[in-house]
């Protein structure tokens, strides 16, 4: 009875509904033979397709309606494997096995069972909450060209704090990726940029002629708002696009400022940046500088708190922010450095251990963390990309002061030709 025990629970668990035909109810073991047998007949497919072509799999697991109804098979596999691995506790025959024997096998049973269970519906939810993220996050149909062999990404951190009125995307840099080689050039664009050009072909153009001059009440990043309250007709068709009229406008900002055409555009809603941090555990940071949280002065006398000088210090996502968007004692361009800090901070505790066990959490705060153009269809052309970038690095260019780059009075055309440099170097 002892091993036969043991068999029942080692056959059930790893192929479930094999107990029940040695056993039990043949009926239900057939059943739950032909779910198994469609598990590994998929998962084989996968594994085939993954080495094939992995662009397509992925093509598959980013389609909501794909991944809701794996979601529902995975919850529905779940309470069958619970339900054969009790009915295989039931043949077990316990109560007839003396000894230890008994007990061990009574907690076996109940950890497969539990870790089986738990570790099918999991992943269920995993499925049907990238379902969700993706549906909500990605919501526009087709696809997009490489302009001149690149994809250049508009990124944007959108700053609508509780103290400000209306956004500002104080955050502005170009991803320009090769679509061949994935290579990366980042063009980081300083929020306090003055006379900003724009193409003839810009609707801007027709009001601002000489570019958005009228200096310190036209830095780039107060373009955003300025064309919300007073010149979204310039843009009818931004929001069917996914897109607002404030972000077709620093759209065509930046490609005066750099010569180079967007393709999408990505903000990044700062404050969600708390969340984004806390549920992947805090990050580490080192602080050169002593650093105020909130307040007006300038010299951070009236601030709630301050930000120590240290290295390798624990943040939570309150704190990360801060360290991020603090604007007294320091510059704008030491803000550029620490958000960049930030978030290579953030890339660094990403990993897939990470991501598998706090999915739900980090797909839930994309959704409110993230705002797109970028269509469904291209998903998997960019994480292929990110694939091959994450092995090369990024070049970075800010157009700062300390590069010889003045955002007061900037010279246009020595910046594009930094940027075609940058560009043509990572082909």
């Amino acid at each position: 009875m002892r091993k036969r025990a043991w068999w029942l629970l080692i056959l059930g668990g790893f192929f479930p509904g094999t107990a029940q035909i040695l056993g039990g109810n043949r009926r239900l073991g057939r059943f739950a033979i032909r779910f198994t047998l469609i598990n590994v007949g998929l998962v084989a497919l996968a594994t085939l397709v993954f080495f094939i072509n992995r662009s397509w799999l992925v093509s598959l697991v980013t389609v909501p309606f794909i991944t809701t109804v794996l979601g529902w098979y995975l919850w529905f596999f779940g309470a069958l494997f619970a339900l054969v691995m009790l009915d295989a506790l039931r043949l077990a025959q316990l109560g007839r096995i003396v000894g230890r024997s008994r007990w061990y096998l009574l907690g076996s049973f109940l950890v497969v069972g539990v870790l089986g269970t738990s570790s099918i519906v999991y992943a269920g939810n995993i499925s049907t909450a990238s379902a969700s993220a993706i549906g909500s996050i990605f919501n526009q149909g087709g696809g997009t060209q490489p302009i001149d062999g690149r994809y250049n990404i508009l990124v944007l951190g959108s700053d609508a704090g509780s103290d400000r009125f209306g956004v500002r995307p104080d955050s502005i840099s170009i991803f320009s990726i090769s679509a061949t080689t994935g290579k990366v050039a980042v063009i980081g664009i300083p929020r306090g940029l003055e006379k900003v050009p724009f193409s003839a072909d810009s609707p801007l153009w027709k009001v601002y002629p000489n570019g958005w001059n009228c200096l310190n009440e036209c830095l780039i990043n107060a373009l955003y708002k300025n064309v919300m309250d007073n010149h979204q007709e310039l843009y009818p068709d931004a929001t069917k696009l996914g897109s607002t009229a404030g972000v077709e406008a620093t759209k065509d900002a930046v490609e005066g400022v750099t010569g180079l055409k967007i393709s999408s555009y990505v903000m990044v809603e700062m404050n969600a940046v708390t969340k984004l941090v806390d549920a992947l555990g805090g990050v580490r940071l080192n602080v050169k500088v002593r650093l105020p949280i909130g307040g007006q002065a300038d010299d951070g006398s009236d601030a709630r708190e301050w930000i120590e000088v240290g290295d390798n210090q624990p943040m939570d996502g309150y704190h990360a922010l801060w360290y991020a968007r603090s604007r007294h004692t320091t510059s704008d361009f030491d803000r550029m450095r620490r958000q960049k800090e930030v978030q290579a901070a953030i890339l660094k505790q990403v990993s897939p251990e990470v991501i598998f066990t706090k999915f739900e959490k980090l797909a839930e705060v994309g959704k409110s963390l993230v705002t797109t153009d970028i269509p469904k269809g291209m998903i998997p052309t960019y994480l292929e990309l990110a694939n091959k970038a994450k092995k090369r690095g990024l070049k970075v260019l800010d157009l700062v002061p300390d590069k010889g780059y003045h955002p007061g009075n900037p010279d246009y055309v020595a910046i594009r030709t930094a940027v075609t440099k940058i560009v043509s170097e990572n082909k």
